[in-house]
């Protein structure tokens, strides 16, 4: 059964390591007969949490505040799978993504006991170094993070050895791997 999926890229490099593992998942994902959104958080105006609580009054614009999250709610709204693409910033997710990723929690704010719509989730990580160690941090977020919204974790694709823009081009499998979790999904 064809899936809804979005993707919020949080990487700043518009042709960075981040977004070929983004490249290759859409690749996989559409010839399994998905449609894909990807949202360049970079290129979008999208302001941090107020933390207000004032949000969730209007399902169409969740949020206070107006500006580009308004492109990401109703996508995200009807999507089935929401798949976090980041380079690895001080051993987590990039300040572009963690800032969009919060506004929606205004979703949540429409629902009774701030209930989070329930998804399928995938994460796509580049980062310059390769070992377990070096992703545990961004590994203990992400599981908590899909744990406590009740989410399904469809696949996480570490890509290490990746610093300069364009380095993973030298490593095919990585980019299969994520080109495979796209097909999977």
């Amino acid at each position: 059964m064809a899936k809804k999926i979005v993707v919020l890229n949080g990487s700043p490099r518009a042709n960075g390591n981040t977004k070929e593992l983004v490249k290759a998942f859409v690749k996989g994902a559409e010839s399994a007969g998905n449609t894909v959104q990807v949202f360049d958080l970079q290129k979008m105006n999208i302001h941090g949490c107020l933390g207000c609580c004032m949000g969730g009054k209007d399902e169409a614009s969740p949020c206070v505040q107006k500006d580009d999250m308004a492109l990401i709610y109703p996508a995200y709204r009807e999507a089935d799978v929401v798949v976090l693409a980041s380079p690895m910033y001080y051993w987590g997710v990039s300040g572009q993504l963690k800032c969009a990723f919060d506004r929606l929690f205004a979703v949540a704010e429409c629902m009774p006991g701030y209930a989070n719509p329930i998804k399928e989730c995938a994460l796509l990580m580049a980062a310059e170094g390769d070992t377990a160690d070096n992703f545990a941090p961004v590994k203990a977020f992400y599981e908590g993070l899909a744990g406590h919204l009740g989410w399904k974790n469809r696949g996480i694709v570490y890509a290490g050895g990746n610093f300069a823009a364009g380095d993973i081009l030298n490593k095919p499998a990585q980019l299969a791997e994520a080109e495979k979790l796209g097909t999977e999904i």
